[in-house]
């Protein structure tokens, strides 16, 4: 790293730390308030041994450089709930101890999800559901510090607090309305400073001026508006350590399962909150971040913060655009901050002792503010986002009225109905074309292509796309309700497709007997042998009975060949299907010279060549020269184009009484395909040397032959058009 690096991040590190002192201090002493006001001096400096843990842990192990750890409003809403219940149920000093088992459990759960790989699958949680539950902390941090700002008497509750102003102190309220004024108007006055920093500061000088009229606020004893003294020294911080764990002492099943459920909240939300800002750090410094590596950082940071007695955290986004904006580039930016924090608790300890409560809580109350997501009260406005806002408002309405386990609850069942609601809004019916404006690759004589314009509505082509569930069933069932009045034929293209369950194969069995009524059949074709979640459709199929013998369902490997089976049957049952014989046809059973006379058919017989080909063998190879066109006596050619990696694309294939080669016989260039024989094939060869000689003699013939070859590739372009406008417009 080069000098100007390290000057920035020690830069980053210090502006960072002091957004962070006042912030964690605030959170701590949210944190472990309910557990009474001789238990605020612990939490503060809970809240400092966190900044420094986390700080120097999570930055140094992380996967977003810049980012800077810290606790947060999160940890401290669901630990303070959390705190409130276990005092009643334990009491203050054990409570005090399952709070650091909690941080440990959830630290430990966001190692697992960084090493589960983890770090992807949260970032797909509906927005909705997020800012629903953070917006749910922020109300329940604002009535948590209610209290503290108007410092109400311990025991009295916040509605009767409201009730009685009576009971608020004067000099409390001064300090928390001036320190939430300083926090309010801080940026408009200086970009210097932090805004955190001037409301303590602010709140701190209203303090100190209360304290000329109020002299009990210049003594420590029994003051309620302020943190109280700390442990002294690193001695003090030890014995205040070795007290919360043995605070463990006899611990059972049931205090396991006071902590375990809130810790699986606290970890989602801190690592939802974490790479929250880390997105926001991408976007800024145009950089990338390891999501899996930031959580098994962050859950390193939380392990270490609770393991030294200090509350949760996450990436704060406040903290880490400071350091970013004072000159922060690498992750040595995190560990100083983590670094200063720990030496300002180290030299300045007896200081915090006279840190205003109230005005930590003013602090809060504009952080809750900003924290709470008034932009989704837009949502209202439109009929297709009122559900989104119904999601979020119920998120906080649990959280507020329940509490934040029941709110994480409530909210994955919401996304589940979020998640299903966007796959039913979008077709699984990419797209959808009758047969009479798409054909197979099977090359028709004009007869036959004539008859499946006509025929071809019988027939329809559904390319199917995402997951086919129960959730979508019903409008597959819809979209093909039309077609299964009219159609005989229903040929589901699944290459796209990317899960089927039981309900989807029952709609299937539906299709398949209502088709089956009208005399018809249902057709699968390209079934993906693997799916995303490994299920092989064939053999699942096969499991479930929806193809076996006794049903009419057939499946092919290609779109084309079940197209191709759809013609056949089409101009079967119509009688105009060509006859099948093992005879070769002579030259003037041959389409392209079917109006030729005598003369002109034996003159050209006798400049043609007989080739015979056996089944998988070429006729030709792509980039082979050769002037003849190719005449088939009998069997199937099929041509292919190479593709690059060795794949080939299927152009057409020929059968009887049709012809391939054309275009070097008319420009006499090299090959652009494979010809392949399907089955033993027997060919006339017509060359383009020895055609040329015969013309001399018989030009009649000549103009005749190339008339009847214009006519007859202005018929396969004409049809190609066709079926590409068809196409485009499906």
């Amino acid at each position: 790293m080069s000098r100007e690096s390290n000057i920035g991040d020690a830069w980053g590190g210090l502006a960072a730390m002091l957004v962070a002192l006042p912030q964690a201090l605030a959170f701590g002493v949210a944190a472990f308030a309910p557990l009474g006001p001789e238990h605020a001096a612990e939490g503060a400096l809970a809240g400092l041994v966190g900044a420094a843990a986390l700080g120097m842990t999570a930055a140094w192990f992380g996967g977003a450089p810049r980012l800077v750890s810290a606790p947060c409003a999160p940890a401290a809403a669901v630990l303070g709930g959390l705190a409130a219940v276990l005092a009643a149920r334990y009491g203050a000093e054990r409570a005090a101890a399952l709070l650091m088992l909690t941080g440990l459990f959830s630290a430990l759960l966001q190692i697992v999800y960084g090493a589960a790989g983890g770090g992807r699958l949260i970032k797909f949680i509906p927005y909705p559901v997020v800012t629903g539950y953070l917006s749910g902390v922020a109300v329940i941090m604002a009535l948590g510090q209610l209290p503290h700002l108007l410092v109400l008497p311990a025991g009295m509750d916040l509605a009767a607090g409201l009730a009685s102003p009576s009971s608020w102190s004067g000099p409390g309220l001064l300090v928390g309305l001036t320190a939430m004024l300083a926090m309010v108007l801080a940026p408009r006055l200086t970009k210097a400073v932090p805004s955190p920093v001037v409301a303590l500061a602010a709140g701190a000088a209203a303090y100190w001026a209360a304290g000329y009229v109020h002299h009990e606020l210049r003594s420590l004893t029994g003051n309620a508006l302020v943190v109280g003294r700390l442990p002294g020294g690193l001695s003090g911080m030890w014995s205040a350590l070795g007290a919360r764990w043995s605070g463990l002492r006899g611990f059972t099943p049931e205090m396991f399962k006071a902590a375990v459920m809130p810790a699986a909240t606290l970890s989602l939300l801190l690592s939802v909150d974490t790479l929250k800002t880390c997105v926001v750090v991408d976007t800024l410094t145009r950089s990338r971040h390891d999501s899996d590596r930031e959580l098994r950082g962050q859950g390193l940071g939380n392990l270490v913060s609770a393991l030294f007695g200090g509350t949760a955290g996450a990436g704060a986004m406040g903290v880490t655009l400071v350091n970013i904006n004072a000159g922060g580039t690498t992750r040595l930016s995190g560990v100083l901050a983590g670094a200063f924090t720990l030496a300002a608790l180290l030299a300045a300890g007896p200081l915090v002792a006279w840190v205003p409560v109230p005005a930590l809580a003013g602090i809060l109350l504009v952080v809750a503010w900003r924290m709470f997501d008034r932009k989704s009260l837009r949502l209202l406005r439109r009929r297709s986002t009122q559900l989104d806002f119904a999601v979020s408002a119920a998120v906080i309405v649990a959280a507020v009225s329940l509490d934040l386990i029941a709110a994480a609850g409530i909210g994955i069942g919401l996304a589940a109905l979020l998640f299903l609601r966007d796959l039913s809004r979008g077709s699984v019916v990419r797209r959808k074309v009758r047969c009479d404006a798409v054909t197979s690759r099977q090359r028709r004589l004009p007869a036959e292509r004539e008859a499946l314009r006509r025929l071809g509505s019988a027939a329809v082509v559904c390319e199917l796309q995402g997951s086919l569930f129960f959730g979508t069933t019903d409008q597959l069932l819809a979209e093909l309700d039309a077609d299964l009045k009219t159609c005989r034929f229903v040929i589901l293209d699944l290459k796209r497709v990317q899960s089927v369950d039981f309900t989807a194969v029952h709609m299937l069995k539906q299709i398949e007997d209502r088709l089956h009524d009208r005399g018809g059949r249902l057709l699968l074709c390209q079934l993906p042998h693997s799916l995303p979640t490994g299920q092989d459709l064939e053999s699942y199929f096969a499991e479930v009975g929806l193809v076996k013998p006794e049903r009419f369902v057939t499946v092919f490997g290609e779109l084309d060949a079940a197209l191709e089976w759809v013609e056949d049957r089409l101009l079967s049952d119509a009688g105009l299907a060509a006859p099948v014989s093992a005879a070769a046809l002579g030259l003037p059973d041959i389409d392209l010279f079917r109006e030729f006379d005598s003369v002109q058919t034996n003159a050209l017989r006798s400049i043609l060549g007989e080739l015979s080909v056996p089944a998988g063998a070429a006729v030709f190879h792509h980039g082979e020269t050769g002037d003849e066109v190719y005449l088939i006596r009998k069997g199937r050619v099929r041509i292919l184009l190479p593709l690059a990696g060795g794949q080939e694309h299927h152009v057409a294939t020929f059968g009887r009484r049709d012809f391939f080669g054309e275009v070097a016989f008319l420009d006499r260039g090299v090959r652009t395909a494979d010809a392949v024989a399907l089955t033993p094939t027997e060919l006339f060869a017509l060359s383009r040397a020895r055609f040329d000689d015969l013309s001399r003699s018989h030009p009649a013939l000549g103009a005749m032959l190339f008339a009847r070859l214009a006519r007859a590739l202005a018929l396969r372009l004409r049809q190609a058009d066709e079926e590409l406008g068809h196409l485009h417009d499906a």
